[in-house]
């Protein structure tokens, strides 16, 4: 794959062009819509073989493969008008927009296949979710930390709503560091401390011989401070009421 084309080039664009070209193999020719004009300038300057297009249709004759990542509610505008030979291959990792919708908008026959790219792709470390399977989209992600072909779209959508629970993650973090510097820590010393705390469970989540549920029993004491917060926080309410939460985030995605 040596052309490679990215329509909406936003936080998952960026990822994707760092994780292509911050190796030592052979970077492929990249080709950036206009669309978040800063940092498909600051991407351009940076690596020799990314160009900034003129608009999407030159993204489009220029690429073999079309990454299409703009916000689910900018598509028709974006994509409007838009022609898309049937020997391209099209990448959509737009959250919510399934193929048939994206065939419609684009009216083309060309083979597309729906991704997960997370933002650790950069630096080749991000397992990402594809469907269908695409010998040439499986190998370039499989590249970028490894792919996960699933076998239907309803199963994709599962994985796309497991996605949306990553800032959840992050304002639990802030939340603990906001209750020690209101208990008299300053706030760099709650901010490191914290960090290092949950830096060090992402460690040990490489850990595959043990299940999930091992790996927090193997943190616990009985009667502990782990199993203390764990039992009266996340108790049977707080467990469903996240049930709820992921049933109805993915109702939305299907």
């Amino acid at each position: 794959m040596k052309r490679i084309g990215v329509i909406g080039v936003g936080e998952i664009g960026r990822a994707l062009v760092t994780g292509l070209f911050d190796g030592d193999d052979e970077s492929p020719q990249v080709f950036l819509s206009p669309r978040g004009a800063r940092t498909a300038a600051e991407l351009s300057s940076r690596y020799e073989g990314v160009a900034v297009c003129a608009d999407n249709q030159e993204v489009v004759d220029r690429s073999e493969v079309v990454f299409i990542a703009v916000r689910r509610e900018d598509r028709h505008e974006a994509l409007a008008g838009l022609r898309v030979n049937d020997d391209k291959i099209v990448v959509n990792v737009m959250a919510g927009v399934g193929n048939d919708d994206l065939r419609r908008t684009l009216a083309t026959d060309a083979p597309l296949v729906r991704a997960i790219p997370l933002p650790a792709i950069r630096e080749r470390r991000s397992v990402t979710v594809t469907y269908p399977s695409h010998p040439a989209v499986d190998a370039l992600f499989e590249h970028l930390g490894g792919v996960l072909p699933v076998a239907d779209e309803a199963a994709f959508n599962v994985f796309s709503t497991l996605t949306g629970t990553l800032t959840t993650h992050y304002w639990y973090l802030a939340t603990l560091t906001s209750w020690a510097t209101d208990h008299g820590i300053p706030a760099d010393d709650a901010d490191s401390y914290i960090r290092s705390l949950f830096q060090g469970v992402g460690r040990a989540l490489s850990d595959e011989t043990r299940s999930l549920h091992q790996l927090a029993a193997d943190h616990e004491a009985p009667n502990g401070n782990n199993e203390r917060i764990r039992t009266t926080w996340f108790d049977p309410a707080n467990s469903e009421a996240l049930n709820k939460a992921l049933d109805a985030l993915l109702a939305n995605l299907k």
